[in-house]
């Protein structure tokens, strides 16, 4: 050791810290390259500026850019910048004296989660060297000292000496890491290139890599080995030229190592450019780099937001869905996240919607802070700005769009799950999402109808938008709740994705217009008073009935009313303004992992049963009743009746094979077959059909 050698002692701290970094198993140990080379990245910022008020502290050199040296032969990895440099001052406190204001909260996250990769931003990224290395040696030359080498190997301290014995390196830092036995991989041109591309890809300046390549070469043969290859003339490629006629001189190929300098991030950073300048290829070029798509995106919105929060960002929207979009285990979003240029992570929850986990991206912040865990991340009031204006600026992208008709079809085609959900869980921008939706309806059979244009097709005196929910659009198009509705000229829309019940339930209206389903009880239409009168005496005159028929259906049904929602069925069922409706029902009944009591029970229709008063059936059940209460016909076409509507109104049968051997029934009586014809009558549950004439039976048809 010389003279001009001074050791010190690593401030307490960051003994521990060191300690904990050299003795545990870490996963993410590639994290090291990222962090010094950000670190070479700032101090290269750093001289730039200084170069801005006084242009003469570049005379020591002009050339800003790091380099990566790998020296296999040695097991040390060299990273190399022409940055403002450290003196000796700055050694001995930014690298172990001085403790950073970081270094305790690190050590604290990284004891719980055994992730080493936010270390950078808890300001003490250097110290992430020890991930893979043995020693560290640091040589740095400032402007205004010497050039010196500070030295440790992860002990209890360090050493600092005036270099005498390196080149000069004129200024910035060399750092030497002598690498442990089982990390040579990061001596590897590929690991190398591999782990630059994904962290510092868009570093602002050129990041170099100077390695060895062997190459094969020729070189002409010497006369001594020419006496030699004779006897062996396999070996010697002659090349003659018949034009000239000349003898060139003979040649052997032999491999040699030559160094390659290469440029490794020569995709500079888009987004930090003018809109203006850049060019619909170039966005597609870097929009299959970041996402590995093979086609154009659909929509681009390059964006920067200034004042008191600064980021910009680039917004893509792909062609198709991908076929894992709503995968439960699935990455939440497709948002890379960068601080400065360097990349911080991709899979930040917090920076969009899970309704928005289709668009693709960068946001690049100049204001989060450096301290950028997870924990902090959940509470950080930038980041919740951030997400704000990416909802805001998705929105206007998705805007953009809608003025392409086919454009806007094959979007809608491919998320329009995701717009629902957008509906259903952003209460902000609710409105803004509803005119984006498309549906089929009575009035628009061919291609799907938005909002707004139901709308303006509305006649004077409709109050409220219209909709049916179902299974698919061939079951809701010949349901019994639409035939009144058509005949009055009323528009109904056509609901028949799972998630729609779910988004109709928050979209409570839209432009003032409150939006009802025609499948609950409660639904007014715009009647006259005469009609209404009519309606009343109706009602009067089927009471008898009504409460013959709940009596016979007792708890299957809440209760039975007279309705003018339908015209040509003789009833349906309606269910409670408040509760599911019947395709609610059932999407909630075949969800896996449902809770077959409690909400379920609480939340599930209360069925009312409506008799349509002018239907000849419900007239010949009225006479029924009235000629005899306790006529057993009666009760067993009750129950057809009301089976027949459930099914009618969307609804599941809690027992198929009842109602499935009453219409068998009716088959044998209309083949006029008895029971005693069959060889081994089925036992039933269900009431027997008695005495049912061919006249009653024709009525019933």
């Amino acid at each position: 050791m010389s003279d001009n050698t001074e050791t010190f002692n690593f401030q307490a701290e960051i003994s521990q810290l060191m300690s904990l970094i050299v003795n545990a198993v870490y996963q993410n140990k590639e994290i090291f390259l990222r962090e010094l080379i950000s670190n070479a990245s700032d101090a290269l910022d750093k001289i730039r500026y200084q170069s801005l008020t006084d242009p003469s502290v570049l005379d020591s050199g002009k050339d800003l850019k790091i380099t990566i040296v790998p020296d296999a032969a040695n097991k040390v990895l060299v990273i190399r910048d022409t940055g403002i440099g450290m003196t000796k001052a700055d050694l001995i406190n930014n690298l172990g004296t001085i403790a950073k204001s970081g270094t305790k909260a690190f050590m604290e996250m990284v004891q719980e989660t055994k992730d080493a990769s936010m270390i950078g931003q808890f300001g003490v990224g250097f110290y992430s060297a020890y991930l893979i290395a043995d020693e560290v040696e640091v040589i740095s030359k400032h402007n205004d000292d010497e050039q010196y080498v500070w030295r440790s190997s992860a002990g209890q301290n360090f050493t600092v000496t005036r270099d005498t014995t390196n080149e000069p390196l004129g200024r910035g830092t060399e750092i030497r890491l002598h690498l442990k036995e089982d990390q040579t991989e990061y001596l590897e041109e590929r690991r190398i290139k591999e782990v630059v591309k994904k962290h510092s890809e868009f570093i602002s300046y050129p990041i170099h890599l100077i390695f060895q390549k062997e190459v094969e070469k020729e070189v002409p043969i010497e006369e001594s080995e020419e006496a030699d290859a004779d006897e062996d003339k396999a070996k010697i490629e002659e090349v003659e030229d018949e034009e000239e006629g000349e003898k060139k001189p003979k040649t052997k190929k032999v491999k040699e190592n030559e160094t390659v300098d290469e440029e490794l991030n020569q995709t500079k950073p888009i987004w930090t450019r003018n809109p203006d300048t850049i060019q619909q290829d170039e966005y597609n070029a870097f929009y299959k780099s970041l996402t590995n798509d093979w086609e154009d995106p659909l929509a681009i919105k390059h964006f920067s937001v200034e004042g008191q929060l600064e980021f910009r960002s680039i917004l893509f929207t792909p062609r198709r869905a991908p076929f894992d979009l709503f995968e439960g285990k699935k990455k939440r979003n497709n948002i890379k996240l960068y601080v400065r240029r360097v990349f911080i992570m991709d899979d930040c929850e917090e920076l969009i919607p899970e309704w928005l986990n289709f668009v693709k991206g960068i946001v690049d912040s100049e204001d989060l802070p450096l301290n950028l865990s997870r924990e902090v991340l959940q509470q950080n009031k930038i980041l919740k700005v951030v997400r704000k204006n990416l909802v805001k600026k998705c929105i206007d992208m998705f805007s953009e769009i809608a003025e392409d008709k086919d454009n806007f079809n094959k979007f809608y085609e491919a998320f329009s799950k995701n717009i629902k959900l957008g509906v259903h869980e952003d209460s902000q921008n609710r409105a803004k999402l509803s005119e984006f939706l498309r549906y089929h309806s009575t009035k628009s059979t061919d291609e799907p109808t938005s909002l707004k244009d139901y709308v303006t097709r509305m006649p004077e005196k409709q109050k409220y938008i219209y909709y049916i929910t179902g299974e698919s659009r061939q079951a809701v198009e010949t349901s019994p709740f639409l035939e009144v509705l058509k005949r009055k000229g009323y528009e109904v829309l056509f609901l028949v994705d799972p998630i729609d019940e779910y988004a109709v339930q928050q979209l409570r209206e839209y432009e003032g217009k409150e939006l009802k389903s025609v499948t609950k009880e409660g639904l007014e239409l715009e009647d006259s008073e005469e009609d209404k009168q009519k309606l009343e005496e109706q009602k009067k005159d089927l009471e008898p009935l009504c409460a013959q028929v709940k009596e016979i259906l007792g708890d299957k049904v809440e209760k039975v009313i007279v309705t003018d929602l339908i015209s040509e069925s003789p009833c349906v069922i309606l269910t409670g303004q408040f509760g599911w409706s019947a395709n609610m029902e059932r999407i909630m009944k075949s969800q896996a992992l449902r809770d077959s009591g409690g909400m379920s029970s609480y939340m599930s229709s209360k069925r009312t049963l409506g008799l349509q008063p002018t239907h000849p059936i419900i007239r010949e059940l009225k006479a029924k009743v009235t000629a005899d209460k306790n006529d057993k016909t009666v009760r067993d076409l009750v129950n057809l009746m009301y089976e027949s509507a459930l099914l009618a109104s969307g609804f599941t049968l809690d027992d198929p094979s009842q109602f499935s051997n009453r219409i068998y029934r009716m088959i044998k009586l209309g083949l006029s077959l008895d029971d005693d014809d069959e060889a081994a009558p089925a036992e039933t549950d269900a009431p027997a059909l008695e005495e049912v004439t061919e006249s009653n039976m024709e009525e019933i048809d």
